[in-house]
């Protein structure tokens, strides 16, 4: 930081040498310009408050303000490609692999698919919907008795504790997680739990499709690759006419080969089209929200969002050079920590609000934040 003011300060003093010196020659609009453009710098470092990250938000703003504007339009054309890539995939399950697994698999085993795969698709759909349904919660605007830790300057409303600005929503957010355009809707209190459970049903059913549809890929692949090579390798003999190539007339010992194997129909093309599409989508898939579900695992065990895990880190950084430990205050123990977030209160809920769809509301209404005062295990499991 103090090389930076210095800088500010030597450019300052240019600037001013320069207007004392050309201020009878430059013109009236010149100077105010001049004037303006030492005001910006000044306001740059205006407090001791002021460090690089302040410096860095006001360049970057015009690209913040970007992002902002493309994810509010384009929100719901995300949400439209959510619902296509994942109505494609089902439909290509139920059309092309399900004959497939009545034709080839035991009874045990299409129990099992049909079981699993009609489970993944219904928690799939039901989590989707209330994700993008369900506000994520709002402090109230009005003057209340409710306690809070700062004030909002663009809502100009007090904000309580976890609770975060959203720039695309343009209000404040309880227990605000990031804005998702995925969902055209922020993550926080009343939505959280939503999101993730359609991050681990979606994984699942990727990883799913991706490993039970691995043979049938290599195959199609293995396919649409031998009928290419047959159509390029074609052999035969020209007949030309006026010295141009009229036809080609296959030979007799390739004639015999092409005749025994089984054409390659359009409806053939299209099934192993549509699994080679439905394995690459769904591996890919299954690969990047695998990614973003495990690191929100993390975020939940330690008992922080995603803004409040940078915010602790900066906090722990600060009190670790003073000889202090930063500790967590909404951390109540790893497994309290999934209880709170799953709303489970007895062993039962495991089933019923876990592995089963559920519209159970979260605990507390997210404007206060002492669910444990005690810091122990109070949930039998």
């Amino acid at each position: 930081m103090y090389p930076c003011s210095t800088a500010m300060h030597l450019l300052l003093r240019c600037l001013r040498g320069c207007g004392r010196h050309s201020r009878s020659r430059l013109p009236r609009r010149l100077r105010q310009l001049v004037s303006y453009m030492k005001l910006i710098l000044q306001s740059l470092y205006f407090n001791s408050l002021t460090n690089s990250d302040v410096l860095f938000d006001c360049i970057l703003e015009p690209v913040f303000w970007m992002v902002e504007i493309v994810t509010r339009w384009f929100g719901m054309v995300f949400v439209f490609l959510v619902v296509a890539l994942t109505s494609s995939v089902v439909f290509i399950a139920y059309f092309c692999l399900l004959p497939l697994i009545l034709q080839t698999y035991t009874p045990g085993w299409i129990m099992w698919h049909i079981c699993y795969g009609n489970w993944i698709v219904v928690m799939i759909v039901f989590h989707y919907y209330k994700a993008i349904k369900t506000p994520p919660g709002y402090p109230p605007k009005m003057k209340n008795e409710v306690p809070f830790v700062s004030f909002c300057k663009k809502c100009v409303i007090p904000k309580p504790a976890r609770s975060h600005h959203c720039g695309i929503c343009k209000t404040c957010i309880l227990k605000m997680d990031h804005h998702c355009p995925w969902l055209n809707n922020c993550v926080g209190h009343f939505n959280h739990r939503y999101f993730f459970s359609f991050c681990v049903v979606l994984t699942l059913g990727c990883m799913y499709c991706s490993i039970s549809g691995r043979n049938l890929f290599i195959e199609a692949y293995n396919s649409i690759d031998q009928f290419r090579h047959m159509e390029v390798e074609k052999q035969g003999v020209p007949v030309t006419g006026i010295g141009l190539l009229i036809g080609i007339v296959p030979s007799e010992s390739t004639a015999g080969k092409m005749v025994s194997q089984p054409p390659y129909t359009y409806k053939d093309r299209m099934f192993h089209k549509s699994i080679i599409y439905m394995w690459v989508l769904t591996s890919t898939v299954s690969v990047a929200v695998g990614g973003l579900t495990l690191w929100h695992a993390i975020l939940i065990t330690r008992g922080e969002t995603s803004i409040e895990r940078h915010i602790n880190n900066k906090e722990a950084k600060r009190l670790a050079k003073r000889g202090m430990v930063y500790r967590n205050p909404f951390n109540y123990g790893k497994l309290n920590n999934w209880k709170v977030f799953l709303g489970v209160e007895k062993r039962s809920h495991w089933l019923t609000r876990v592995f089963l769809p559920s519209g159970h509301a979260p605990y507390g209404d997210g404007l206060t934040w002492d669910i444990y005062p005690i810091k122990k295990d109070m949930i039998p499991v």
